[in-house]
């Protein structure tokens, strides 16, 4: 478990040129469940959140509503910080880059950059993109367009500051070689190794006020504001009270940054040589993570697809929604949003494994005990096995936090879960009650117990349900109120009163796209013909019956993709690495339908015995399996993460 030391987390301030989105809910929820984890672990704790509110796009934002950009930030500031409470999020501060201590907090930092001699003024010329905010260099561009816009840069010439940050290259680099885990995982601090492989040029700081007025002015120039990003970074320290505040003395030194990848460069260099420049000891780590995306592609604003998450949570509940995010994102990497997606986790871990594992326990102690928690008699292996399970799993859920395996945690978690059914099932308390009261006893009392664990475990990460089991249990101290410490001492706190029964906690549920279908169908009174023909259509295009003999000779496996690279030349295909027990090469007509980045770590059915077959010079060993309609391909997936390797029954 971690050590007693004090933890601080941050997200990033989120840039109010748009509302809040499923980014933003996702950033923020993970800052909250690790906040709620290290408190747990007995840690004084410090959450960090709020906006960004200087730069060009706010001013075109602004203009584009007829309003000020005064009057713009403080309406979409106040969306955000509106909705954290919303999504039972418990941060500490909001900061805003308006407020006059952050701006004096600016100043002061550019002050001791400028004495240091790290700032200097020159006449450049460069392609600038006003959604980056940035300027770009020739090689940095893709077709000649911005990499993250697809938009053609603008050509400005002007004089400006800049930040000597080529200075600190080669010690940034020493930096992160040294401290392998300073940008986590692995593969974003492998990125910006690769950018520093490249010359590092000096970064421009300041915007002069003929073109843009909003922002902080320089300290040392008043015709100049200050460069957004120098502006926002600086908001880590500002907002803890740099330099001689106590919570900057505290809580600084252990700072932990969550992040999307998009603003990886300025967080993981930018940020980094500031820091360096003005004499202000280092982050602890930068943690990174990928893009939500909907079934075919990145979500964007630009393409209408942005999801809001108070949308979904007057619709499935907050828990059901927090649940899914944690659940179904591996930390560093890309996922695939969908509402059937959600709804399938949730009926399948929520409704039919969690819900119903309370109900029926709490029913049985009802039932046989009205309520009352009996006390143990003899142990035998069974029951000794769950409870090594349940206190067993308290120390792997504190390491895989440690290392950012949020998922992991709860599948860690859920396995213990199923053990308990199982338990339950094996043991058969409904016939003990018949024929063994002693025995029963002691069943009853090892299922109240592992129970207490598996509902205090998923506090961090669905605190209202983990808080409604606590008091169905009659826990005498819930949420944050517990620790680790106390979770393991295995009977030793008694309830403070008899258990209580409660409606489901989650009731099976429908996306809405199947209730509106039932719906569509229920109004059609007359048949239709042409769909009538589309289903004839449809079964002329059936194939041939074959016989069982015949689908027993395909091996079908589940596989876990871990690379998916171009093939040159090919507009339809990705080369596909499958972990099938064994590393195997597939050739996959899914361009066009999946980015590569959203393949990696998807699990799919692969008929692992299909005769090997070259494919643009590529030797594929396998075939996965994909379900076409007019929308595209989707491929066909377990519904919970399955061994690698495991034979489709």
């Amino acid at each position: 478990m971690p050590s007693q030391n004090p933890f601080f987390i941050t997200t990033p301030i989120y840039y109010v040129n748009a509302e809040p989105h499923i980014g933003h809910a996702y950033t923020t929820i993970v800052a909250d469940v690790l906040n709620r984890f290290h408190r747990l672990s007995g840690e004084e704790t410090f959450f960090l959140t709020g906006t960004d509110e200087h730069g060009d796009k706010i001013v075109e934002a602004a203009r584009n509503l007829g309003q000020s950009p005064k009057t713009y930030v403080d309406r979409i500031s106040a969306m955000f910080r509106d909705l954290w409470p919303k999504l039972n999020i418990s941060y500490d501060r909001f900061i805003r880059t308006t407020e006059v201590l952050h701006k004096e907090t600016v100043s002061r930092i550019l002050t001791l950059v400028k004495d240091k001699g790290d700032i200097y003024f020159s006449e450049y010329e460069g392609l600038y993109c006003v959604g980056c905010e940035r300027f770009y260099t020739e090689k940095e561009l893709v077709d000649g367009k911005c990499p993250d816009h697809d938009t053609k840069l603008k050509v400005i010439r002007e004089a400006n500051y800049f930040f000597r940050m080529s200075k600190y290259q080669d010690w940034l680099i020493k930096h992160i070689k040294e401290h392998p885990d300073f940008i986590r995982p692995e593969r974003y601090r492998n990125e910006v190794l690769s950018f520093l492989s490249e010359p590092l040029e000096d970064l421009c700081i300041s915007r002069p006020k003929s073109r843009l007025t909003w922002g902080i002015t320089l300290p040392f120039d008043e015709n100049f504001v200050t460069y957004v990003w120098f502006d926002a970074l600086i908001n880590y320290i500002s907002g803890i009270g740099y330099p001689e505040g106590d919570s900057f003395k505290k809580f600084w030194p252990v700072a932990q940054h969550i992040i999307a990848k998009d603003i990886l460069k300025p967080h993981g260099i930018y940020w980094p040589c500031m820091l360096k420049s003005a004499g202000i000891e280092l982050y602890q780590n930068l943690n990174v993570h990928g893009y939500w995306n909907m079934s075919h592609g990145k979500m964007s604003k630009s393409l209408g697809n942005v999801v809001k998450p108070l949308d979904l949570v007057d619709i499935y509940g907050l828990d059901a929604f927090r649940y899914f995010l944690l659940r179904d994102m591996v930390f560093g990497l890309d996922s695939e949003f969908s509402e059937q997606a959600m709804v399938a986790r949730l009926n399948a871990d929520l409704a039919n494994d969690l819900g119903n594992l309370v109900s029926r326990s709490l029913t049985m102690m009802q039932k046989y005990f009205e309520g009352v928690l009996p006390e143990p008699g003899p142990m035998k292996e069974e029951d000794e096995e769950l409870k090594k399970s349940a206190l067993d799993v308290i120390d792997e859920y504190g390491r895989l936090m440690g290392e950012m395996g949020l998922h992991k945690a709860l599948m860690a978690v859920w396995e213990v879960i199923g053990k308990l059914n199982k338990y339950i099932d094996s043991m058969a308390p409904w016939v003990l009650a018949k024929t063994d009261r002693t025995r029963l006893e002691t069943v009853i009392f090892h299922i109240y117990e592992t129970l207490r664990i598996v509902a205090s475990l998923l506090w961090p990460f669905i605190p209202e349900t983990s808080e409604k089991i606590q008091d169905q249990l009659s826990m005498k101290r819930k949420g944050v109120a517990l620790s680790f410490e106390d979770l393991k001492a295995w009977g030793r706190e008694k309830p403070a009163g008899p258990v209580s029964l409660a409606p489901a906690l989650f009731p099976r549920i429908e996306d809405r796209k199947s209730e509106e279908k039932k719906e569509k169908n229920a109004r059609q009174k007359e048949p239709d013909p042409a769909k009538n023909e589309k289903e004839k259509a449809l079964l002329t295009e059936q194939k041939a019956f074959i016989s069982y003999e015949d689908f027993q000779k395909m091996d079908l496996r589940i596989g876990t993709i871990t690379k998916a690279e171009e093939i040159p030349g090919s507009k339809k295909l990705f080369q596909l690495t499958v972990d099938l027990g064994e590393e195997r090469t597939v050739v996959a007509g899914l361009k066009g339908h999946y980015d590569r980045e959203a393949l990696t770590g998807k699990q799919v059915l692969l008929v692992a015995n299909l005769e090997p077959v070259k494919l643009m010079g590529v030797e594929s060993r396998g075939m996965v399996l994909a379900a076409g309609d007019n929308t595209g391909l989707h491929l066909l997936t377990p519904d919970s993460e399955t061994v690698s390797g495991s034979k489709v029954k």
